[in-house]
Order: C-alpha cells, then structure tokens, then sequence
C-alpha cells in the first residue's frame, strides 16, 4: 500500500528475476472513532524489474470510496549500479490525487541504497538515505531515510516483510515543518508451498498494518491500522 516500494523482491536483484503483483486489502482503519470516512478498499498494482544497469520499481495504490475511487497514489524509482559493491545511486518520484483534494504535492528524491541479503535470499534488507524535494511548497528543501526487509520461513511457505519511512514534511493546514514515522509491515502465507497445491497457484493471504506518526491527520497521534489482505503474483 502507501509507499510499498520496500515489497521483499526489490531487493534480491541478484536473483536476476521480474516479478509483478496485484493486492487487494480490506482496511479496518475506518473502525477508528475519527477515521470513519477511511476507504474501506486499497488495491495496488506493483512491478519489479532489473537489468543489467540496476533495477526499476513502481507501484500505484487506488483507494475505493462506495460511489467508485477516491484516490489514486503511485512512486517510481529507478537504481543505477555498474559495479559489485551492494551499493546503488535511487532517484525517485512520488505522486497522485484525491477526490475533492486536487493532486498531492509532488516529491522527488535521490539518494544512495545500500543493500544486504544472506545467501540464499531467504532474508535481506535495504537502507536509503535521501535528499528530498517537495515540488510547489515554500519550503522545498528536506529528507528521508527508508528501510526495508524481507524474510521467508518454512520453506518460503511464509513471508514478513516490509518498510520504514521517516522524513521531514510540511503540515497541509499551516506549511509548518513536522517529522513524519510510517512503517507497512505485511506478513503473508503463500499457497503455493502448501503440499498438494500446484507451484502456479501464486495466490498469497495475510495482512498489513500501517504503524505512523503525524502521517493520518498529522496530528502527532500514533496510529495502528491493519487490513486483511490478498496478493496475487504473476
């Protein structure tokens, strides 16, 4: 979902592998006493693919209102690497829109990624710092920092995975600076590596819990919001 470009397979580039996935997720957040305008839908389309220069990731989230779709998010990045060092040159690019809010601002960011994963790429993780920059804000000039991890379990019957965001941003009321938390992590059964079930069933089930701070209503509440959720990996 938001910001989901830590999804574990952006890291085991060595795999030399593509993958694409489509995930739907039943957002429990709108039990919340004042988040009950929350949509109840999210789907995201993810794409994964790298070449002999790095690698590209996007994704794009929709999020279903009951008279059709309320808001639409989505990041690119793209990693440069010509080297073995497990170290990789990431721009990016963050944007979207909201029914009855016009678009978000835009965000570009370009940092460096170091990356790590053990030997048989059944755990990893990512850290990026970056410079970013905040189109059509006065102040246009801040930061963040992501991390991200994947780890399998039971023969890869199982996978957690996730990310961590934290930059700095400015407050949508007043333009003022505020430091924004967000981690997504996700936790999936994969069908597929139950006995009997054949190896083209990519259907996974398992859930997502958005943890944040000052990122819903940025009122520098915390916040814990889970979904029930499908994936399908193609």
């Amino acid at each position: 979902m938001k910001k989901l470009f830590a999804l574990a397979i952006a890291i085991v580039a060595g795999l030399s592998v593509q993958a694409q996935n489509v995930q739907l997720h039943y957002d429990f957040g709108h039990l919340n006493d004042n988040l009950s305008a929350r949509p109840k839908l999210t789907s995201t389309v993810e794409m994964f693919k790298p070449d002999k220069w790095g690698n590209t990731f996007f994704f794009v989230d929709m999020d279903y209102a009951d008279n059709g779709v309320a808001s639409a998010y989505w990041e690119i990045s793209r990693e440069l690497k010509f080297w073995q060092a497990p170290v990789a040159i990431h721009v990016e690019y963050n944007g979207g829109l909201a029914k009855g809010l016009g678009s978000y601002n835009d965000a570009y960011l370009a940092g460096v990624t170091y990356s790590w994963n053990d030997k048989d790429f059944n755990s990893g993780f990512t850290f990026t710092p970056m410079y970013k920059y905040l189109a059509k804000q006065d102040k246009k000039h801040s930061w963040q920092l992501t991390a991200t991890w994947y780890m399998n379990f039971c023969n890869r019957l199982l996978t957690f995975n996730g990310f961590a965001d934290f930059w700095g941003d400015r407050r949508f009321t007043d333009g003022q600076n505020i430091v924004i938390f967000l981690t997504e992590p996700q936790f999936w059964v994969n069908l597929n590596r139950i006995k009997g079930v054949s190896d083209d069933f990519k259907l996974s089930v398992g859930t997502e819990w958005e943890i944040s701070n000052n990122f819903v209503n940025q009122n520098h509440r915390w916040y814990c919001l889970p979904t029930l959720a499908a994936k399908w990996t193609f």
